[in-house]
C-alpha cells in the first residue's frame, strides 16, 4: 500500500527528469534523481536510464557511468538502456576501454547487449582501435546477434582509416554471406580500402 502511495510521486520526478534531460539540463535531472533516493522514494530504472542519457546528451561520461554504478549499488537491474547510454556516453568522452567494459558487465548481469555493441563498436573506431572494433563485430555474430548496418559500416570504415584493406574486405564479404543487405557506405568503405590495399 505504502508503495503504490509513493508511485505517482516516481512518475512526476520522471516527468521533471525528462523535462531536464530534453532541454539539456543535466545537472537539474542528476539532481531530481538524488532527491528521489533521498526520500527514499526508490527510483525504478526508467527514472535511472533518464538521468544517465540526461548525462550522456551533455557528453557527462564519468557522470553517466557513476548514476550506472549507483542502480547497480542500489539492487536495481540496469537495463539494456542503461548500459546503452552509458557506453554511449563514454564514446563520446573518448573512453573506450570503459565502453567495452560495460558492454561485458552487460553480459555479466544476464542483459543481452544487441545495439548495444553499436556504441561500443563506435567507442573503439573513435579510439582507434580497429582490432578491437572487429572483435566485437565477430563477436556479435559468435553469440548469434545480428549486426545491424551501423555495426558494419563502422567496422568496415575503421579498417579502412587503418589501411587494413584485406580485413576490410574479408568483413564485406562476411557480411554479404550472412545475409545482412551491406548498404552503399559498406561497399564504398570496402572499395576504397581495397583500392589502397592495390596502391591505385
Amino acid at each position: 500500500m505504502w508503495e503504490a502511495k509513493l508511485e505517482p510521486y516516481v512518475i512526476i520526478y520522471r516527468a521533471g527528469m525528462s523535462a531536464c534531460w530534453k532541454d539539456g539540463q543535466w545537472q537539474r535531472a542528476v539532481a531530481l534523481l538524488s532527491e528521489l533516493w533521498e526520500a527514499r522514494l526508490e527510483p525504478d530504472v526508467i527514472s535511472c536510464n533518464v538521468g544517465i542519457s540526461a548525462c550522456e546528451k551533455a557528453g557527462q561520461w564519468e557522470q553517466a557511468v557513476s548514476l550506472l554504478n549507483e542502480i547497480r549499488d542500489k539492487k536495481l537491474e540496469p537495463s539494456v538502456i542503461s548500459y546503452s547510454a552509458g557506453m554511449s556516453a563514454c564514446e563520446k568522452g573518448g573512453q573506450w576501454q570503459l565502453a567495452v567494459a560495460l558492454l561485458s558487465a552487460m553480459w555479466n548481469s544476464k542483459v543481452e547487449p544487441n545495439v548495444s555493441y553499436n556504441a561500443g563498436i563506435s567507442a573503439c573506431v573513435k579510439g582507434g582501435q580497429w582490432q578491437r572494433a572487429v572483435a566485437l563485430f565477430r563477436e556479435m555474430w559468435d553469440s548469434k546477434l545480428e549486426p545491424s548496418v551501423i555495426s558494419c559500416n563502422s567496422v568496415i570504415s575503421a579498417c579502412e582509416k587503418a589501411r587494413q584493406w584485406e580485413q576490410a574486405m574479408s568483413l564485406f564479404n562476411d557480411i554479404r554471406q550472412k545475409t545482412l543487405e551491406p548498404d552503399s557506405a559498406t561497399a564504398l568503405g570496402s572499395a576504397r580500402a581495397g583500392k589502397a590495399g592495390s596502391g591505385s
